[in-house]
């Protein structure tokens, strides 16, 4: 119809644009910027170190976020995310330099030693108070383990649940979507590390884990012989969780970023990689009140 060729010419306009903002300028001199909009050069004055891309994850890094451990390999969906990002920006493989940042620290205010950290990191306002945060790269549910010879193996609803003694780990998200969701009779269990969950879901001290739902897979396939996934459910009234890459607060790079990772959700890049490392999440059932 008439307004679908209208449609189709600005959104290619709009992906150009992006893409002529983020790829390098070697027409101009290093780190020059124009007035239409940010330095998005290799260059930038925004970024922590020019020249380099500086990405920060947590360590251990877990599949299927990660592979083996190892962020720099491209493996996993975050680190193949993540150098998609960069090479929309223009940097190489050899540019992209990772160092670690704990999960909890990430999002403390203050000064950070990275461009960006992606550790699956929800976008919420309070984080958002002391970081900035791009726009999302994946949209998560929170998902139930447990054992599969435990009472509750065969929970079909979240009420089903209530009597549970859930384990969460601490500064995630997953403890306030407990309380919310699941409404538990007790007060769920925090702890430090997923390890620390794992010990105590193994040693009966709790009955079911709460994280999100890609974690919740490699748990089951990769740390555990007799799991069980019981479902998945969404957080804060059927408001998605979404991921979004962490910068420094009002660092000049994050409408970069931002331009980046729109290029790729509207080139599939983003849609391609999920499918390649997150796909078995669509045979999960969804829990309900």
């Amino acid at each position: 119809m008439s307004r679908t060729r209208i449609a189709l010419s600005a959104s290619a306009v709009a992906v150009a644009l992006t893409i002529a903002a983020c790829a390098p300028q070697p027409e101009s001199p290093a780190g020059a910027t124009g007035s239409a909009g940010p330095d998005c050069t290799t260059a930038s004055p925004g970024l922590h170190k020019s020249g380099q891309l500086t990405v920060a994850t947590d360590s251990p890094a877990y599949a299927p976020w990660f592979d083996s451990n190892t962020p720099a390999n491209g493996k996993g969906f975050e680190s193949a995310v993540a150098y998609a990002v960069a090479g929309r920006l223009g940097f190489g493989r050899e540019q992209v330099k990772w160092v670690v940042e704990p999960f909890a620290h990430s999002y403390a205010p203050g000064a950070k030693n990275f461009d960006f950290d992606i550790n699956q990191i929800s976008i919420t306002p309070q984080r958002a108070q002391a970081v900035d945060f791009s726009t999302s790269y994946y949209t998560a549910d929170q998902a139930v383990l447990t054992l599969d010879n435990s009472p509750f193996a065969k929970a079909t609803s979240l009420t089903a649940l209530k009597e549970a003694r859930i384990g969460v780990q601490v500064a995630t998200t997953s403890y306030q979507a407990v309380l919310d969701q699941l409404k538990p009779s007790r007060g769920p269990s925090v702890f430090n590390t997923t390890n620390d969950e794992l010990n105590a879901l193994k040693n009966g001290q709790i009955d079911a884990i709460v994280t999100d739902l890609p974690t919740v897979f490699y748990l089951a396939g990769a740390e555990l012989n007799n799991a069980k996934i019981v479902g998945q459910f969404g957080y804060a009234g059927g408001t998605p969780e979404e991921f979004g890459l962490l910068l420094p607060k009002g660092s000049k790079y994050t409408t970069c970023v931002n331009q980046a990772l729109n290029a790729l959700k509207a080139d599939g890049t983003i849609a391609k990689l999920t499918e390649q490392w997150l796909s078995a999440s669509a045979n999960v059932p969804e829990l309900k009140p």
